[in-house]
């Protein structure tokens, strides 16, 4: 006799800082624990296979398709999404570096853009253009075009030292 096939299980992940426990079916999308589930939905799901970036989020400091990446495989992880990188009213540098860019349009894929370049930038503060290019390429925007986003992000590495934000007043 063979044992039942699960199609649940409960993980324990922390999402933007705050302990989540949750029964999840095996074929839920981390996309969709976190925009159905628990209602975050600056992650943006666009392509569904893992093409076009807008669903990026961070997990264990590390870049995830959220899209096509398994809820079920977060047990035991720290998740940091686009929601979880301002400090109450404060933004991240690479969100205000968006911002005086000008580095989105539409918006949609913004989010997506973001996490990456805090991925970059934590992992290599100095990122030169080629890095950010590189970085970014797994990435799509219909709107901005590229530049701006370079820009957005080269002003973020500017802005931050090791990975930190610079007292800039």
């Amino acid at each position: 006799m063979t044992s039942p096939v699960a199609t649940s299980t409960v993980i324990r992940v922390r999402v933007n800082g705050r302990d989540v426990e949750a029964l999840v079916p095996v074929r839920l999308t981390v996309a969709e624990l976190l925009r159905e589930r628990l209602g975050l939905t600056g992650t943006k799901v666009s392509c569904e296979m893992q093409v076009c970036g807008a669903c990026t989020v961070l997990v264990d400091g590390n870049p995830v398709s959220s899209c096509t990446a398994l809820a079920c495989d977060l047990d035991g992880t720290e998740v940091l999404t686009v929601e979880g990188l301002a400090q109450g009213r404060d933004l991240h540098p690479v969100q205000e570096a968006f911002m005086a860019a000008n580095a989105l349009q539409c918006g949609f894929c913004t989010p997506g853009f973001v996490m990456m370049a805090v991925a970059l930038l934590d992992t290599c503060p100095a990122a030169s253009a080629d890095e950010i290019r590189e970085w970014m390429d797994g990435n799509l925007c219909r709107c901005t075009g590229y530049a701006p986003i370079e820009t957005a992000v080269t002003l973020a590495a500017a802005r931050t030292d090791d990975g930190s934000p610079e007292d800039d007043q």
